[in-house]
């Protein structure tokens, strides 16, 4: 049950980047209809369960080498990824640029909002879960956060957006010092 809670939280703190991007691609649209959002959590949710993946994959490789201080390096990646989006949350981004989403932008957006999720996918191997698990849940996770960020985002604007990422970054920084303290 432990290792389900840990995913959860991880999926969640994660989806923060991709909900804070569709907040603003919300408020970008005049007239949104279900195909527009839907386009939004599909991309989104897909490149963020891929991405833990690929990082998992490395850190397979990689366990063994670094397996007396492996706890040392996922906090220090969990610290890493939660400090640059509270960072990102504090200073304004590329996501108030935003006017067009054609399927070039979407996959640009996708993929700049899952690279963190590369790393914490290492961290996945680190913390010894199912990365297979932790990556369905974590794309599922944005899927849906990604959704309700395109309706909140048609309904209120872009004022949610910062706040989401530092929430996202402050909980993966907890996990990393939880790592070391337990």
């Amino acid at each position: 049950m432990t290792e389900l809670i840990t995913i959860a939280v991880i999926a969640v703190a994660l989806a923060m980047d991709a909900f804070a991007v569709s907040i603003v691609s919300g408020a970008a649209y005049r007239q949104l209809h279900v195909k527009h959002a839907l386009r939004i959590a599909l991309f989104f949710g897909a490149f963020q369960a891929v991405m833990p993946l690929i990082g998992s994959l490395a850190g397979l490789t990689l366990k063994g080498h670094i397996a007396r201080y492996d706890h040392w390096v996922a906090a220090a990646l969990l610290t890493a990824v939660g400090a640059k989006m509270i960072y990102e949350g504090l200073s304004e981004g590329i996501e108030e640029d935003i006017e067009a989403l054609t399927h070039k932008m979407m996959l640009l957006l996708a993929i700049a909002t899952s690279i963190d999720a590369m790393a914490a996918g290492f961290s996945l191997t680190l913390l010894e879960v199912n990365a297979w698990l932790a990556c369905l849940i974590i794309g599922v996770t944005t899927f849906a956060f990604s959704w309700v960020g395109v309706l909140i985002g048609e309904r209120s604007g872009t004022w949610l957006e910062s706040k989401a990422e530092i929430f996202g970054g402050v909980v993966l920084i907890l996990i990393g010092v939880k790592m070391l303290v337990m």
